[in-house]
């Protein structure tokens, strides 16, 4: 008889025997003790042997000093950054009450442009071997971001490498998750629910749609690596930015309003957290980044309050396309009435959300420090005004 013990035990073994980054225990989708995840923006990992050069110099010329930048980073900042965590998570694992139950990572694990399927898997592979080096202690999940899959081969790469690791990681988590064969899947943990989207799959807002109307648990994550509400300087880098898919945007919109739903990204490589309405209901969103470029990492270009969400904020990247601004600004004019609450700012390192009851609460982390720079009350962004 295949009891849920033995199963966790099957699980357990077998992941060890692979090599896999895993949690010492499960919770069951109906328990609703408090829990906290560790939560990752954009990593990038990288080395320059990842590359095809000739490739990459006849296909994407301008990326080679970002994938010379990103492979220092990897070797000189990642392994920091993983040991802080290592750490800050055995000590919240000391007590029953601030557990940390898995990392989530919101997209760009690597930094792909490899140039051929090969020399993805080996980026890919590489990637995991140094997740699974860090022994984090507990499961590793994240989307699909677009570097994730830029590049000839990668994403048939990204298929042959990460889909069998995350279905490894997912049933570390909650042991009865199906087989994951797409970057579109769902996770339970406690009173919370977790849909991961594929924002560069065409099938995901259908996915999605039917992953919010069959959801049972009561805090529902959206994770999703571009924003879905812009900010910053980059403002037309959102989802389903484009005339063309308007609709597509609006009806994603009004579902994660209606679902109250807490969306979690990244892309942009800053700091964010926004509350918009819709004719639905109201969702929040929190972005991080985990690019850190230094180990001094301080609070730059910081933005707060509705009195900030205008076209001025593309001001914080004074170089980036200036040709675009009207543009950018007329995104801004636009969506500017839906949005009720809005901080920014150019802070990488990483998060700590805790669900507790009905109350979600992240603390916001700058670069390697375990000290928090602040705490955001997500279930207050929910709320509207009495």
């Amino acid at each position: 008889m295949n009891t849920p013990l033995s199963r966790r035990h099957f699980i357990r073994t077998a992941a060890t025997a692979t090599g896999l980054v895993l949690a010492p225990h499960t919770r069951a989708a109906s328990d609703a003790r408090p829990f906290s995840f560790v939560l990752l923006g954009d990593l990038h990992y990288d080395r320059l042997e990842h590359h095809d050069l000739a490739w990459l110099d006849k296909t994407h010329p301008n990326d080679l000093s970002q994938i010379k930048n990103y492979s220092k980073l990897t070797a000189e900042i990642m392994p920091r950054l993983f040991t802080t965590l290592r750490d800050t998570i055995a000590e919240l694992n000391r007590t029953p009450a601030t557990r940390v139950d898995f990392v989530l990572q919101v997209g760009d694990v690597v930094e792909g442009l490899c140039g051929s399927e090969e020399l993805s898997v080996r980026q890919n592979t590489e990637a995991l071997a140094f997740l699974r080096d860090a022994r984090l202690g507990v499961p590793f999940l994240f989307a699909k971001g677009n570097h994730d899959i830029t590049g000839d081969g990668a994403p048939a790469a990204f298929a042959k490498v990460f889909h069998p690791f995350l279905t490894e990681q997912a049933r570390a988590l909650a042991p009865a998750t199906a087989e994951i064969r797409s970057a579109r899947y769902t996770v339970r943990c406690g009173n919370a629910e977790f849909a991961f989207f594929d924002a560069y799959d065409r099938e995901s807002l259908a996915w999605f749609e039917a992953a919010a109307a069959q959801r049972s648990a009561g805090h529902f994550f959206a994770v999703i690596h571009p924003p879905v509400v812009p900010y910053g300087a980059r403002a037309t880098w959102h989802l389903f930015s484009g005339d063309k898919d308007r609709i597509k945007r609006e009806k994603l919109l009004e579902l994660l309003g209606h679902e109250r739903a807490l969306v979690l990204g990244g892309h942009i490589h800053r700091f964010n957290t926004i509350a918009r309405e819709t004719p639905r209901g109201r969702f929040a969103q929190l972005a991080v980044s985990s690019v850190i470029n230094t180990a001094d990492t301080r609070v730059q270009t910081p933005l707060s309050g509705l009195a900030d969400y205008t076209g001025d904020q593309i001001r914080v990247e004074p170089k980036f396309s200036p040709e675009t601004e009207p543009a950018r600004r007329a995104v801004y004019d636009a969506e500017r009435p839906f949005v009720k609450d809005f901080e920014y700012a150019d802070l990488p390192g990483y998060a700590i959300v805790t669900v507790d009851g009905p109350k979600v609460t992240a603390k916001i982390f700058p670069g390697l420090s375990r000290q928090p720079w602040k705490t955001v009350d997500l279930t207050r962004l929910l709320a509207k005004p009495v």
